[in-house]
């Protein structure tokens, strides 16, 4: 057996034995039990979170790509695979599969974590086999997950439209559960964005939203665009996600909310609706940091500075630029930054490339590109929004530094 072919318990025990680490050493560092180690390394506990392999890998000195057995090259252009894939998502007739839904949990955790880490050509290869098993068991929870996921590959491998059809399944799987409901509409609207229709998207967005967070202090049309509540005497939440008698579910459930919150603002922008797209990242801030640390069971990566990168592309979609890099080159040398996923911070990157390019600064669109290739290469390589964006810098004369190298890795120049 192969290191790429170890469970990633056994890697986790490989790995602490080099470091001279007993299963105590290594939970004290966690900050964990003994107990919780040596299940992991015995493949008793899953290992599907991926601000947990990050810490891991952390105390580890390693690589969280080394704890997942993945490569680290990635080669340039769309991972072949997409037909597959829409295949997948023709197939009517799958058979019902006994409810035995443990393993497919864990298939769909590892999918989380391969698109978390922008493997995007691994997880192209997986998604077939995973949509035909999950479509078999019909759980509602683990149908949305991967329709989630499906969606957001095709969205991000520019096949908006089949992403679109994905985000609309796990609408559909959702059934009557509010949360799951709530998750999909996250994708719904990222693929109705990707295809430039932003008031759809926003008409998507906003009732998601509103039915997960408490009403904003504000009347009126104010409840989907104001702050949320009182922002000079905010209070976190406890443990059971309330606040005061003005709490309304799970706080897991309003990260949901206020991602929906973000992906509205990002769309009122597009639309051309700046007031009202600071209105509503105001009140993502507010839910932000009116949440404690959670384990983000619903792969959103919400939380504070989630809504500072979107403040940036906010402000740089209307014209701001002084206020967009102010706020860019702060949030960069933020320690939440570092914590989000590679793909959430390599997207990022790659919108900022855009607003930079918008704004005519070529050398700022560069560095944005470069930076977004070291954190998530296939970010850069597999998508083709990316590949524009470097088409556009390399046409300028002296070609910014890296980018020459970048528009030769994806094939744009030999």
């Amino acid at each position: 057996m192969t290191n790429d072919d170890l469970p990633i318990g056994r890697r986790v025990a490989r790995w602490r034995v080099r470091r001279s680490m007993t299963q105590q050493m290594l939970a004290d560092r966690l900050r964990r039990s003994k107990s919780w180690v040596d299940k992991v390394e015995r493949g008793v506990r899953a290992l599907d979170r991926y601000s947990v392999i990050q810490e891991l890998a952390h105390v580890l000195r390693v690589d969280p790509e080394v704890l997942l057995g993945q490569q680290r090259s990635t080669p340039a252009g769309t991972p072949d695979g997409v037909d597959d894939i829409r295949a997948a998502l023709a197939r009517y007739d799958t058979p019902q599969a006994p409810q035995h839904t443990d393993e497919l949990r864990r298939q769909v955790g590892y999918a989380w974590l391969s698109y978390q880490h922008a493997h995007y050509g691994q997880l192209v290869r997986v998604l077939p086999g995973l949509l035909d098993a999950a479509q078999a068991v019909r759980s509602p929870e683990l149908l949305v997950q991967t329709y989630r996921i499906t969606s957001s590959l095709l969205v991000k491998l520019g096949v908006a439209d089949l992403g679109w059809l994905a985000a609309d399944r796990a609408m559909s799987a959702a059934g009557d559960d509010p949360i799951l409901a709530a998750t999909a509409a996250i994708s719904v609207g990222q693929a109705l964005r990707a295809q430039d229709r932003d008031h759809l998207a926003l008409a998507a967005l906003l009732p998601a939203a509103n039915r997960l967070l408490p009403p904003s202090s504000h009347d009126g049309d104010q409840e989907v665009c104001g702050t949320f509540g009182d922002q000079t005497s905010r209070k976190p939440l406890d443990h059971q996600g309330q606040r005061g008698s003005r709490g309304q579910g799970d706080h897991r459930d309003w990260a949901v909310g206020g991602t929906l919150l973000l992906q509205a603002a990002l769309a009122a922008a597009g639309s051309g609706e700046h007031r009202r797209a600071d209105e509503l990242t105001d009140r993502a801030a507010g839910v932000a940091a009116s949440l404690r640390g959670y384990d983000d069971p619903h792969r959103t990566s919400f939380g504070p500075v989630a809504a500072e990168l979107a403040r940036v592309l906010v402000a740089a979609q209307r014209g701001d630029a002084d206020e967009a890099l102010r706020r860019h080159s702060t949030v960069m040398r933020r320690e939440g930054w570092r914590r989000l996923p590679a793909e959430y911070r390599g997207a990022y990157l790659v919108d900022v490339a855009r607003a930079y390019l918008q704004m005519g600064d070529l050398r700022g669109a560069a560095r944005a590109l470069v930076d977004a290739d070291s954190i998530a290469p296939a970010e850069v390589r597999c998508r083709p929004l990316a590949r524009t964006l470097i088409a556009d810098v390399a046409r300028a004369q002296p070609t910014p530094a890296g980018v020459a190298r970048l528009a030769t890795v994806v094939g744009l120049t030999r």
